[in-house]
This record gives structure tokens, C-alpha cells and sequence, in this order.
């Protein structure tokens, strides 16, 4: 009988193929959380000066083709049409993982499917019985909900941490499967009267896609006006129009044929994620962001129930659901934590992923439309995100040696080969390629 091969440990090195594509996806998230940070930043100001009512002016005017129910406003054009490009990317990256990285077999896709999971479930839970005490409104069940991978990678960017791969990389897994949740959450419970014939019509666009991409059809000019078509459809159909992105997504081809140097998903990917990540979501910030922060509207975050359980959600719920979450899994399934790693670092990742900006304002949007409570809840999602950043930063830092010291030997290259000597030391699963055949992705 052949030898078990041993398995990797939970929050083990990753394999050489798997950092990179990591790393790629993680460099543009990093370098766009900054313009993202930025992006607040100016949003705030802007809309707490004496210029806040050009920042409002411009916010809701509106454009587009009213004869296709298509004239926004630019927060509108923002909201549903910007953030289908991250949508897009998300759902390109969410293909990626179940085909070729984390996600792909049950036993390593369990803990971070359970963390996330449980980092989604927690949070609306203490929202809800921190509005049922207040006696709010259960709306906003949402808003906690989800992780922005940006802004927490601009916090590591800032704080100069030496955060080793197999951290980033989990938080990277746990954003992707918490974007699958927002996107399910956004498409079943924030939509309008359904119109069947556009979703029909969106649906007949979406075969198309796929059919094209099954025939190795190439060319933007047969997918760009076609998936703006199933954006419009889908918008006009009554669903979130960002539902089209993830869509067209998880269809794209994502390991490459043997004549491709790039498969489409990773084509596509690498031109939109520059695009998604330091215009799109920072525009999108620019005009979700500009909320008064004046001590009236700061003290109704503190006393209205449902920014109050915005809070509690993102900091308390976050933190409790994904390490616990973990933890449980973790004893479940009998994995065994990376030795040179400690439960405080998955705390301290827990704890980072309080940081729901994006997603989490897009929702607030759509639970609380142009009201004062919504204006509330968007404030309450900055005030929770800032406070989980420096609650991170904190326990991170405490652990910044132990991070140091993995860096350096994950990145030790003595023999300049461009592969770090850690992959090369009788390891070949370490270094194996990924699948170069996809039939049914």
C-alpha cells in the first residue's frame, strides 16, 4: 500500500505557481488600496467644506440614454457601473481559485470557505440583535458583511508589516469567497420589480458568452458590446447590474489551452485589475465616502441602532466569526496550524477583515436609498473600518518579527535563479505547475 503523502499544513507555505498569481493579484490590490485610501480621504473632505455642495451637485447629476432606462446619476453610473468591472475581476478570481487554487479540492477549501462563512453570518447576527434591541430597522443586515481586500492591503502597505505569503494569501481567499456572499446577497434580496423579458434577454447573452468561450472565440469586439448589452439588460431587468460582472466571471476560460500563453480569465484579468482596482472602486469612493462628520451626525451613529450595529458587525462580529470559524474548523478537520505560525496571527487577520469599505457602502446604499439612516450606516462603515485597521495594526506589529523572519526565508534567492531556495529543498509539490488543460472550467 502506497504512503499517505503527508499533508500541508493549515497556513503552510503555499506552491510556486500559487504565490505568483497571488502576488500578482496582491501587488494591484495594494498599489489600488492606496488610491482607494486617498480617494476617501478626498471624499471626506470635500463633503465637510465649504465646497460641499459642488461635491453633491456633481454627485447626482445625471447622464445617460433615458430612451434605454439608462440616465444616472454619476454616484448611480459609480455604484452599478464602475464597480461591475470589480465584480468582473472578482468573479475572474473566484473562478480561479475553484479551478486551480484554494478552493479546488473540499479538504483545502474548507477552512477558508467556513472562516469566511462564519465571518459573514456572525456579523449580521449582532447586527440584527443590535437593532432588535434599539428597535431599528433590519435593512442594513448586510452591511457587515463583507472584507475589503484593498483597503486592508493599503493597511499593511502603510504599516510596512512583512506579512508572510500564507497569511496574504488566506485573507486574499477569504475576501474572494466573501465577494461570492455579497454578490448572492446583492442579486436575492436588493432588487427591484423584475422585468422577465430583459433578464431573459440577459440570460440569452450570458449562453452567448459562454458559447463563445467554449469555441475559443477571440476578440474584444465580440465580448465588449456584448457584455455592456447584459450589463444594460440585467440592470433594466431589476436586478444589481454588478451581478453581470461576476457573471462573465465565472465563465471566462481560466486555465490556458496548450497554444495559450494566457487563458482568456487571466488575459482579461491582468488588463481590468489595474482599471478595477485604481479607478474604478477609488471613483466609486470618491462619491459613496462624502458623508458629514460633524459631532451631531458622529454622535447618531453612536445612538441609532442600525449604524450601531454596522459597528458592532464589522469589529466585534468580524473578528468572533472569522477566528472562531477557523478554530472549530480547524479542530474539525484536524489540521495542523503552521508551526512557525501562532492563533494571534489568525486573529490579527480576523480582526483586518473588519475592514468592509466598498462593498459594504454599495450595500448600505441599496438598504438605506438616499435617506439619513443611510447616511448614517455610511459613516458608521468608516468609523468601523478605521477602528478594526488600528486594532489590527497593533496586533500585527506585536507579531512584525516573527513576520520579518519568514519573509526573509520565503524570499531567499542565493542561487539568483528566480525561484526563493525555500521551493527547491526537496519539495516538488512546492514547485509543481498548475493544470495546463481545461475541459469543463
Amino acid at each position: 500500500m502506497a504512503a499517505t503523502p503527508p499533508r500541508t499544513p493549515f497556513l503552510g507555505l503555499p506552491s510556486w505557481p500559487e504565490r505568483q498569481a497571488v502576488a500578482r493579484a496582491l501587488r494591484t490590490e495594494t498599489v489600488g488600496g492606496l488610491v482607494l485610501l486617498a480617494a476617501a480621504v478626498v471624499a471626506l473632505v470635500w463633503a465637510n467644506t465649504p465646497l460641499s455642495s459642488a461635491y453633491t451637485t456633481i454627485r447626482d447629476f445625471h447622464f445617460g440614454i433615458p430612451a434605454l432606462g439608462l440616465d444616472l446619476s454619476v454616484g448611480h453610473w459609480t455604484s452599478d457601473g464602475l464597480l461591475t468591472v470589480f465584480f468582473l475581476v472578482a468573479g475572474i478570481e473566484l473562478k480561479r481559485e475553484l479551478v486551480v487554487g484554494s478552493l479546488r479540492t473540499p479538504a483545502t477549501a474548507a477552512l477558508p470557505v467556513i472562516a469566511a462563512v462564519c465571518g459573514m453570518a456572525v456579523p449580521a447576527a449582532f447586527y440584527a440583535v443590535t437593532v432588535s434591541a434599539g428597535g431599528g430597522s433590519m435593512d442594513g443586515w448586510a452591511v457587515p458583511m463583507a472584507t475589503d481586500i484593498a483597503f486592508a492591503l493599503a493597511v499593511l502597505a502603510v504599516m510596512s508589516t512583512h506579512l508572510p505569503t500564507a497569511l496574504r494569501a488566506f485573507l486574499l481567499t477569504l475576501a474572494v469567497v466573501d465577494d461570492l456572499g455579497a454578490i448572492l446577497i446583492i442579486a436575492l434580496f436588493f432588487t427591484s420589480d423584475l422585468n422577465y423579458w430583459a433578464l431573459a434577454g440577459a440570460f440569452a447573452g450570458l449562453v452567448v458568452f459562454y458559447v463563445l468561450q467554449r469555441q475559443r472565440v477571440r476578440g474584444w469586439w465580440w465580448y465588449v458590446p456584448l457584455g455592456v448589452a447584459i450589463w444594460a439588460l440585467l440592470y433594466n431587468g431589476g436586478i444589481h447590474a454588478t451581478v453581470a460582472g461576476v457573471a462573465m466571471g465565472l465563465i471566462l476560460r481560466t486555465v490556458r489551452d496548450q497554444d495559450e500563453t494566457e487563458s482568456p480569465a487571466e488575459r482579461t484579468g491582468h488588463l481590468l485589475h489595474p482599471l478595477s482596482a485604481g479607478v474604478c472602486v477609488p471613483l466609486f469612493a470618491l462619491f459613496a465616502a462624502g458623508v458629514s462628520v460633524s459631532g451631531d451626525a458622529l454622535g447618531k451613529v453612536f445612538t441609532t441602532p442600525e449604524p450601531l450595529g454596522v459597528i458592532a458587525g464589522l469589529v466585534a462580529g468580524k473578528i468572533l466569526g472569522i477566528f472562531a470559524g477557523t478554530y472549530l474548523a480547524a479542530r474539525f478537520t484536524r489540521a495542523r496550524l503552521n508551526p512557525d505560525l501562532a492563533w494571534a496571527d489568525v486573529l490579527a487577520l480576523a480582526t483586518l477583515a473588519g475592514i468592509g469599505f466598498t462593498v459594504a457602502l454599495l450595500i448600505g446604499e441599496l438598504a438605506f436609498p438616499g435617506t439619513a439612516v443611510g447616511e448614517h450606516v455610511k459613516a458608521a462603515v468608516l468609523i468601523a473600518s478605521l477602528t478594526a485597521a488600528l486594532l489590527a495594526a497593533l496586533l500585527l506589529r506585536r507579531r512584525n518579527t516573527v513576520y520579518r523572519r519568514l519573509y526573509e526565508e520565503e524570499n531567499l534567492d542565493e542561487d539568483a535563479d528566480g525561484i526563493p531556495d525555500i521551493y527547491q529543498r526537496d519539495t516538488p509539490t512546492l514547485t509543481a505547475a498548475r493544470p495546463q488543460d481545461e475541459q469543463a472550467g
